[in-house]
């Protein structure tokens, strides 16, 4: 069982940037992939950013590709979405999510929902004009 609780959300200009964080806490954490993804008003949630078990990989979302880096620290069993030049439309709310991918599982899976079985409850990224 892993549970996580993100932090790090807030209000933030156009332009601007912040660092999610999510902490993680059962034993077999280091052995997951991780993903972010984030949901607006009215909106489906949507696959923002992803990285292997071992971060020999990582995946992004079109839209935010150049602008949001995820990283792990598995001695602290964190994850971090470092976010820059932060547009309005990235405002949502961001969860944190933890899954175990199978060995052959190619990068569409990790953009799936569906193959996260563990979720933060979330924190809300508001980006001003």
């Amino acid at each position: 069982q892993v549970q996580l609780v993100e932090s790090g959300g807030g209000l933030v200009q156009a332009g601007g940037s912040l660092r999610l964080s999510c902490a993680a806490s059962g034993r077999s954490f280091s052995r997951y992939a991780v993903g972010w993804f984030r949901q607006a008003p009215a909106k489906e949630r949507e696959f923002v950013a992803a990285m292997r078990w071992d971060g020999s990989s990582t995946y992004y979302a079109d839209s935010v590709k150049g602008r949001f880096t995820i990283s792990r620290d598995n001695a602290k069993n964190t994850v971090y979405l470092r976010m820059n030049s932060l547009k309005p439309e990235d405002a949502a709310v961001y969860y944190c999510a933890a899954g175990a991918m199978d060995p052959f599982d190619g990068s569409v899976s990790y953009t799936r929902a569906f193959k996260y079985a563990y979720w933060g409850q979330g924190t809300q990224v508001t980006v001003s004009s």
